[in-house]
């Protein structure tokens, strides 16, 4: 399989259809290195996407890298029938940097975000005797039954909602708000909404409120300062857990913090862990307060969850994450990149929304600022017009018209600055072809 036409035919021959690709031509990679990506024919890309986020320091990180082949060559796996040191030592420093600080915390590791979250999810209603979750709508879980259920976009959704009692509340978009108020004036309607919600679809008692910091899949949504204050409050006060999703927001992404959700000043009661903390191998996390995980009696084995090579590259990506500083990295390369961004922003009328924090920024393309109609094709063509010029950034949203961009996390600065010159440039090409100045 010498070129990536090769690799695209064999691939759609023997894999399930429902694993999509980007672009007309799909790429397929052959190495990496740090924020750097070739691909099987030679050619050269600038990684702004990291594997959805997951590849969180950079493409095959030397001190992540010799930790895991230090670690093949001794032991592989023994199952959690054992204990596994490395398994006890990642779990110890999940529990220090995690957003549960007022109490001990405990630690189940899974293979994926989809079983963390779906952890989280069944200790939440074994804790408290309920089954009733409220997610929010644009949210993104995973793809198993009970994460499914929880997932509010018609794309990921396979079947109707097979797990009974989840009801989804507004997603505080501000940018398309669904009741047309404006932020602060609002006085925060999605959130206190919440009330009428739990009094009219549910029986008034919750189990949990599960929420991501940043919507990642909904295309970066940014709730505003104050939701999660207001939104958990009314949720503990019926009796429900806060189920925090740190999947894509977790490790120092969003800048200045650990957690997403430490800029919120809120403290779960469980959350979920996955994509970049074991920076490309494959790992979960659930962290939960010491008496909810307690509280789960029933037997439960994870085969590969917390095993010695995935845990090994959690602690080593985690070791790089606290030498390197990642949170105050992510901080200020993503200052760097938003104003960057918001430049686009006055100078293409395509871009309707910047937003984002940290390493973890989004442009929303529209064809009108005024209706806000969303630029559904020109997003596609963007894509399109980075590739040609070697550039990798994702893209999401319900209307698939949001530009995510979001690079491993020791991204050089010069490589940031090129990216934007990048993007500026197809950002012109596609104006130029839709039509927008």
């Amino acid at each position: 399989m010498k070129t990536n036409a090769e690799v695209t035919a064999r691939q759609k021959d023997v894999l399930f259809p429902c694993i999509s690709t980007f672009y007309a031509e799909p790429i397929a990679f052959a190495r990496g290195e740090g924020s750097r990506l070739w691909d099987v024919e030679g050619t050269e890309y600038l990684d702004l996407f990291g594997g959805i986020l997951t590849v969180s320091l950079g493409h095959a990180e030397p001190r992540v890298t010799a930790a895991v082949v230090d670690q093949v060559k001794r032991l592989v796996h023994v199952s959690t029938l054992y204990p596994i040191a490395e398994q006890v030592a990642a779990a110890e420093r999940l529990v220090q940097i995690s957003p549960i600080r007022s109490t001990k915390a405990k630690v189940f590791f899974t293979s994926s975000g989809s079983e963390a979250d779906e952890t989280a999810l069944v200790l939440a209603k074994v804790y408290t005797k309920t089954t009733e979750i409220i997610a929010l709508r644009h949210s993104y879980s995973g793809r198993t039954l009970v994460a499914m259920t929880n997932t509010a976009h018609a794309k990921y959704r396979a079947l109707p909602a097979q797990v009974p009692g989840t009801v989804h509340a507004h997603a505080p978009y501000c940018y398309r708000c669904p009741y047309g108020l404006t932020y602060p004036s609002c006085e925060l309607r999605c959130a206190t909404d919440l009330e009428e919600l739990i009094a009219t679809c549910t029986t008034g008692h919750p189990a949990a409120f599960f929420a991501e910091p940043i919507l990642g899949v909904g295309g970066f949504i940014v709730p505003p300062k104050e939701y999660f204050q207001v939104a958990v409050g009314i949720v503990r006060k019926h009796g429900g857990l806060f189920l925090c999703d740190e999947v894509q927001t977790g490790f120092g992404r969003t800048g200045d913090h650990w957690n997403g959700i430490d800029h919120y000043g809120v403290e779960p009661d469980l959350v979920a862990y996955a994509k970049g903390i074991a920076n490309g191998f494959p790992m979960g996390a659930t962290v939960a307060r010491a008496e909810i995980a307690d509280s789960f009696r029933a037997g439960s084995i994870a085969t590969f969850g917390g095993n010695p090579v995935s845990a090994t590259a959690a602690l080593a990506t985690l070791g790089v994450m606290t030498d390197e500083n990642i949170p105050e990295r992510s901080a200020r390369l993503g200052a760097k990149l938003r104003g960057r961004l918001e430049e686009m922003g006055k100078k293409h009328s395509l871009i309707g929304d910047v937003r984002g924090k940290g390493l973890m920024q989004a442009i929303e393309l529209v064809k009108d600022r005024g209706t806000k109609e969303p630029a559904t094709e020109a997003a596609g063509a963007f894509l399109e017009a980075c590739k040609r010029r070697r550039l990798l950034v994702g893209r999401g949203g319900l209307y698939n018209n949001t530009i995510r961009i979001a690079p491993p996390m020791l991204i050089e600065e010069a490589q940031l600055e090129h990216a934007c010159e990048l993007m500026d440039e197809a950002l012109s090409e596609v104006g130029r072809q839709f039509g927008a100045a």
